[in-house]
């Protein structure tokens, strides 16, 4: 069994691939203690291809569909192989990988490794924004988008350029949806149903309900009008509009 993890950074995937390690899973070493398989360079020039053949439209818009056809080019698929020499080389019955960056390839991953499961992990976008990530300003990917000084914004866009990606690429035949809160609030019923999908027994790590809904304490802008749409998908709750004025 193969399994990838796919979530924009800050997204709660360190608790999904701590969970698969101490289930037995070898998610390639060295890893960080973001449960990160490292060194991270060769993903992200990966990515650095990828990146320039996604048409901007302007705004908020992306066209991706030139990732879904065509030939994928060989020197990514070298990049991609000397990321993942750990876990290729291991003869572990059960494996894979954990990297935000993932995310920013995954349409080409998706076709390298069509049998492998994939595990797309979601949290309430205005607590991914809060803190910085490495994927916060897409420009360092090769990625256009519309330049902002602010800061919390490009994390947002980053954010909802990752959604998008990953919802205009076909699905794989092997996909599950969770969500973090779900795996911090009902951690049973969501490690059940990732045992049902994976086909094995998970271990039960330590949870911090005080990891969720860090939003409500912030004091910067963690709302953006463009997060709507996919926040009423998962269910999270949208602020209600600010009183007119007069």
């Amino acid at each position: 069994m193969m399994v990838t993890i796919i979530g924009r950074g800050h997204s709660g995937t360190r608790a999904i691939s701590h969970t698969l390690s101490a289930s037995g899973v070898f998610m390639g070493e060295p890893l960080n203690e973001s449960g990160d398989l490292i060194p991270a360079e060769a993903m992200y020039d990966a990515c650095r291809i990828v990146g320039p053949r996604v048409e901007w439209n302007g705004g908020l818009n992306w066209d991706f569909k030139a990732l879904h056809q065509g030939t994928i080019p060989d020197s990514f698929v070298k990049l991609i192989d000397t990321f993942l020499a750990s876990v290729r080389k291991s003869p572990a019955e059960h494996k894979g990988w954990k990297i935000p960056e993932t995310t920013l390839c995954y349409p080409w991953i998706r076709r390298l490794f069509p049998e492998m499961k994939y595990i797309f992990w979601i949290r309430n976008p205005r607590d991914c924004i809060i803190g910085g990530h490495v994927t916060d300003d897409l420009r360092d990917f090769s990625i256009a988008y519309p330049e902002t000084p602010d800061e919390r914004r490009r994390r947002a866009i980053s954010w909802k350029y990752q959604y998008d990606l990953v919802k205009a690429t076909p699905p794989a035949r092997q996909w599950i949806e969770v969500r973090f809160e779900d795996f911090v609030l009902r951690q049973e019923e969501t490690l059940t149903r990732l045992e049902k999908f994976l086909g094995i027994k998970l271990a039960r790590i330590p949870v911090r309900p005080d990891s969720i809904a860090r939003w409500t304490t912030d004091t910067g802008t963690n709302y953006f009008d463009f997060f709507e749409p996919a926040m009423k998908q998962y269910g999270y709750e949208i602020p209600a509009p600010a009183p007119a004025t007069v």
